[in-house]
């Protein structure tokens, strides 16, 4: 085996040749080109290659046009640019990026080939995000000086950039890279050699999880989507992004990712292959998860499973008055909903003096919104008015909906609504806004479980717009219907789902938060690296550390000992260093420690 290059023998990588010309090749072309480097094209196909320099052209003239080129630059990135048919077009290049498509037979020749034709000393960077970047530089002449260099689409809008060692790379070829990115002006993370890498690894895994949430009709595509952006602050929803990345691609990826860790979590799901071998891989073929305009177009039509508005359904019950049970912030948060939408609110806690607290709680919240302007004095006053405080379930007498907020505990939850089902009158619907207890316990804790239901708020409740509605199997319809017109009074997004642990957003967030946790536990890489890749690469509004710290580790554990129980797969596990920080008393910021350290107000 050749021995790695000294420092001296490396060049800067002035000049670069991207191979594979598809939408992250041009892409890659263009940050480079608008970074000063000559960059040569090349692709087997002259017609790709003519897409790919009119591709360009067509982006930096919107770039002229938006004010962030001159014409001057714009000619310049232009004039860097070169394309070619020919691989021997590499052969000046200091380094060569391979963005082929994902197959070991296409990436070896390419790289079998370059050894014939570039310099001695120039690296070899693969694209991938699921092959092994170990098994490439294996069947290459210089294995010291390949490594992955992974870009994220749209590669001149994203910042992050994975930069893949294998065993066999040279730390001076990783640094040469690295450099680069930063001069590129994009944040670098260095990691080892797994399928996905760190983003994608844990991307990965949430997206097929997602398809096979929806191929067991657990909950409509469209439903699945919006919970995600309206309950985690997604860009995108998962089955949308399937479709954006290719339904293949997905497959492939994950394929790569079971051959390793033999996670069923990573097995993809039925449907994905399903979706493949019928042509239907996303939006490049014009149909997926969703049906779009054309091939390649982000518009999407409606199709035979998109829901059609004002179906018939269960008339409703009517309702006027709001009890809500509970003191704490999302019992303020949810009184403080429904009195801003016109409901008389009644808000019980176990004593006048805590109920008196939360609502004072509500009147500061609506003082902060008359400071920002969101609401005058006139309003904020009349809202308060609409919530009675009181120290006893009694109050609930003639509430047309009760809904519960209090502890995350079934016994309190049960003993609750055993009081509820004694003090409502007949005909109000009674609402747990549990997260991941099973609502149907709940239900059989009365002596009319078709009117309970469940009813998930996000924290904060006047931010966040969604609610999972949650039907048990002995759920009436009208009791249904009616929360469903509730949510829309009270300006929330309802999604529908069954009653099982997690429901849809818990149930595909937690374990992608597991993942990150067994990722900094087995050393691959650091809670810095992690939160940065997601927030970079996947769009995410925080990282799963930070996350993590926020919710409460405790918190977090439950819900996953949770899933754990519910579903029995092994890859469901809570991670064992999650469970360490619980019991050593680190629970994240609300104790000063979690997974980082935090400053004690």
């Amino acid at each position: 085996m050749a021995t790695p290059q000294s420092d001296s023998s490396l060049s800067p990588l002035g000049t670069v040749a991207v191979v594979g010309l598809g939408t992250m090749g041009t892409g890659i072309i263009e940050v480079l080109a608008k970074a000063g480097r000559q960059v040569i094209g090349i692709d087997i196909s002259g017609a790709q290659a003519a897409r790919s320099v009119a591709a360009l052209e067509s982006s930096t003239a919107r770039a002229v046009e938006r004010g962030r080129l001159t014409e001057q630059e714009r000619a310049g990135v232009l004039a860097r640019v070169t394309t070619s048919t020919d691989l021997r077009a590499a052969a000046e290049a200091d380094l060569v990026i391979e963005v082929t498509p994902e197959s070991y037979e296409v990436k070896q020749q390419v790289f079998r080939e370059l050894d014939a034709i570039v310099r001695p000393t120039a690296v070899l960077a693969t694209g991938t995000n699921a092959l092994s970047v170990t098994r490439l530089a294996a069947d290459s002449a210089r294995p010291e000086r390949v490594l992955g260099l992974h870009f994220f689409n749209p590669a001149p809008a994203m910042k992050l950039v994975e930069v893949v060692s294998s065993v066999l790379t040279a730390p001076q070829a990783v640094a040469a890279v690295t450099d680069l990115a930063l001069e590129l002006g994009k944040e670098p993370v260095a990691v080892g050699d797994r399928p996905g890498f760190v983003a994608d690894g844990l991307l990965f895994g949430y997206l097929n999880q997602a398809a096979a949430m929806y191929e067991s009709k657990y909950a409509s595509r469209e439903d699945i989507d919006a919970a995600m952006r309206l309950g985690c602050g997604l860009p995108m929803g998962p089955l949308a992004l399937l479709d954006l990345i290719g339904v293949d691609t997905a497959r492939t990826v994950l394929d790569a990712m079971y051959a390793e860790s033999h996670d069923r979590l990573h097995a993809p799901a039925p449907i994905l292959k399903q979706l493949s071998e019928a042509g239907l891989t996303g939006r490049k073929a014009g149909r997926g998860f969703y049906t779009y305009e054309a091939p390649g177009s982000a518009t999407v039509v409606p199709d035979a499973l998109t829901p059609q508005e004002g179906a018939a359904s269960a008339p409703g019950r009517p309702v006027r008055s709001v009890g809500v049970a509970g003191s704490g912030t999302m019992a303020s948060g949810i009184a403080e909903v429904f009195a801003k939408a016109g409901y008389d609110v009644v808000l019980a806690a176990r004593s006048e003096e805590k109920a008196e607290a939360a609502r004072a709680r509500i009147g500061k919240s609506l003082a902060r919104s008359v400071d920002k302007g969101r609401m005058t004095a006139e309003t904020a006053a009349k809202t308060l008015d609409r919530i009675t405080p009181a120290g006893s379930y009694d109050a609930f007498a003639d509430v047309d909906l009760a809904v519960e907020a209090v502890a995350e505990d079934l016994d309190v939850k049960r003993q609750l609504f055993e009081a509820l089902d004694k003090v409502c009158k007949p005909g109000a619907i009674l609402a747990t806004t549990t997260s991941s207890l099973p609502v149907v316990a709940c239900a059989r804790a009365t002596s009319r479980p078709q009117d309970v239901i469940g009813m998930h708020f996000f924290n904060p409740a006047p931010a966040m717009k969604l609610v999972e509605v949650v039907r048990t199997v002995l759920t009436a319809d009208d009791v249904h219907a009616t929360v469903r017109e509730v949510c829309g009074t009270i300006r929330k997004h309802a999604v529908d789902c069954g009653d099982r642990a997690g429901f849809i957003v818990n149930a595909l967030l937690f374990p992608y938060l597991n993942n990150a946790v067994k990722m900094v536990q087995e050393h691959y890489a650091s809670l810095d690296d992690i939160d940065a890749a997601m927030k970079l690469g996947g769009g995410y509004p925080m990282g799963p550390f930070e996350l993590l710290d926020v919710v409460g580790l405790d918190v977090s554990l439950a819900i996953e000992r949770v899933l754990h129980r519910e579903f029995r797969d092994p890859g469901l596990a809570p991670a064992p260093l999650l469970e360490h920080l619980v019991a050593a008393g680190c629970l994240g910021r609300k104790t000063g420690r979690g997974f980082r350290e935090y400053a004690r107000r």
